[in-house]
């Protein structure tokens, strides 16, 4: 299984992005996919979870500003980011669960200027 971030980018304070995770390889009883992020400096943190049913978990920093969404035909995970903070300020990865092991892609840089 191998991910693929991308969309990641500068972006103003209040503004928008969409970050994509493509996954290939095996894409067979791909499960849950989450998105996390680590800040320069800091530990990684998780930011939002999308199960195989479609329910969707956010911390509580991105609740409200962000959706996951997930398209299970052509494995691909997006994270739709709106009113932007500085704070948001991180490389963001994407991850999937397949047979119980976490499979992660190599990050995408987002950067907000205040």
């Amino acid at each position: 299984v191998q991910l693929q971030a991308s969309g990641g980018g500068l972006v103003q304070a209040g503004g928008s992005l969409r970050v994509a995770c493509a996954v290939s390889g095996t894409t067979l009883r791909l499960n849950r996919m989450d998105w996390y992020r680590q800040a320069a400096g800091k530990q990684r943190e998780w930011v939002a979870g999308i199960p195989n049913d479609g329910t969707t978990n956010y911390a509580d920093s991105v609740k409200g500003r962000f959706t996951i969404s997930r398209d299970n035909v052509r494995n691909l995970l997006y994270l739709q980011m709106n009113s932007l903070k500085p704070e948001d300020t991180a490389v963001y990865y994407c991850t999937v669960e397949r047979f119980g092991r976490n499979y992660w892609g190599q990050g995408t840089q987002v950067t907000v200027s205040s």
